[in-house]
């Protein structure tokens, strides 16, 4: 399963790498990322947290 942030819609808020840092992270003035790799097994709960947290729906996961 792969994570992915739509920028266009991200604003910046920070909840996913609070969530989840293993998997996103956020510089100041950007969008958050996603690793580009596969989200290891141990991190996936928390990935799906994170996304199931985004206050305007940008995470993806799939």
């Amino acid at each position: 399963m792969h994570a992915y942030v739509h920028r266009e819609t991200c604003i910046q808020c920070g909840l996913c790498p609070g969530v989840c840092p293993e998997v996103f992270s956020i510089l100041p003035g950007e969008s958050a990322q996603a690793i580009t790799e596969p989200i290891p097994q141990e991190y996936l709960a928390a990935a799906q947290e994170a996304a199931d947290s985004c206050p305007v729906g940008a995470i993806e996961l799939k």
